[in-house]
Parts: C-alpha cells; structure tokens; sequence
C-alpha cells in the first residue's frame, strides 16, 4: 500500500523550491535572450533528478529514443587542476535506466540540433559525444551549470518583486525528488530513480 497515505507529511522541505517556482524560473530562462540556451538543460534537470555531474556525463549514445530511456552508468569531473575525468556513479545504485517522458525527449532533441559543431569531438577516458560543450569545444561540467542558474536567478530577482530563493542543480534534484514523494510515488520507485543506495535517504528528503 502507498506509505504516503498513511503517514503523516510533518516533514519540513529543506532544499526543494516549489512547483510554482520552478515554472517562473524555467519560464524566465525560456524567455530570456541570454539564458534561453540554456533552458533544455535546466527543464531536464527538474525533471529528472539526475545528479549534476551524471548529467553532464551524458554522451549520445546515453539517450535512447526508441526505448525513451536514459542510461544513467559514469559521472564527468573536472579536477581542481582543471583534469576532465570519468568517474563511476556515486553507489552501484546509482547505475540506473530512467524513463524519458516526452517533453524531456523533446528537450534532448533540441540540444542534440542546437550542440555545437566541432573539428574534433572531445574525449574523456574513451567517452566521446557530449551533450554540452563550452566555448571552447570542452565538455561542460557541474561549475557551467551551477554559475548560469546563479546568475540568471539574480537576474530574475532584479526584474521582479517576488524573489526566488537559492536555485542550484543539486537543489533542482531535491525538487524533483520532493514533488514526486508528493504526487505519491512508491518509495522504493523514487529510490531507484534517485539512484539513491538506502531507502532512508529518499525517505528524508
């Protein structure tokens, strides 16, 4: 039976922002001149609770569109002396098939007719085609994402009276994983999507 209905929600959201947040900030990147390349990223990390680093890890031969599947299986990493590494997932758990609903694949197949187009693609330890690259043909990493979610939510926050609190791509995984315990999915389904290794830790978030 659904934990959810019987258990009292007396948990406090720490980390999370809420439904209506999280469509005034994509609908501010969707709309904005600067920040609307950027969008697609941002829309799968809400909708999908990938960790940052799995995410930017993504290469082409990750998404699946026939079996609309996500294959969750290494992390990208940059190292303090700027080294890009490949990493395996943070538990066993971690190595995981996401479904792809469909405006999550409508969002991947932008940026896979948006992705920049390179003399020579980059490699990390034998992976190859990236998803994001910055400007200087590299892979993009946790850094990129977490500084355009911190500018664009000041910006935001200049234009309008209502702000919005901390946004960040760790704290867009805790969203997801929130808004999804309360829509009443089962937790050990959330678990699995979360790729978390102990139940308690989907559980109290």
């Amino acid at each position: 039976f659904q934990l959810c209905t019987v258990v009292v929600n007396d948990s406090v959201t720490r980390e999370a922002i809420t439904r209506k947040q999280e469509r005034k900030f994509l609908e501010f990147i969707k709309n904005d001149e600067h920040y609307k390349r950027y969008y697609d990223g941002m829309f799968i990390l809400f909708k999908t609770g990938l960790r940052i680093s799995e995410f930017c890890g993504l290469t082409l031969s990750d998404i699946d569109f026939e079996e609309k599947q996500i294959s969750v299986n290494h992390q990208l990493q940059r190292t303090r002396d700027m080294k890009y590494e490949i990493v395996s997932t943070k538990t066993t758990s971690g190595t995981r098939l996401l479904p792809m609903e469909e405006d999550v694949k409508d969002a991947f197949l932008r940026i896979l007719k948006n992705r920049k187009k390179t003399k020579k693609e980059p490699t990390v330890d034998g992976y190859g085609g990236f998803l994001f690259l910055d400007k200087n043909g590299n892979p993009m990493v946790a850094l990129h994402w977490e500084k355009y979610m911190q500018h664009a939510r000041e910006k935001y926050n200049k234009e309008h009276l209502l702000q919005l609190p901390l946004i960040t791509p760790h704290i867009c995984r805790h969203s997801y994983c929130t808004n999804m315990a309360n829509s009443g999915m089962n937790p050990k389904t959330l678990q699995y999507l979360m790729g978390h290794s102990d139940v308690s830790v989907t559980l109290n978030i």
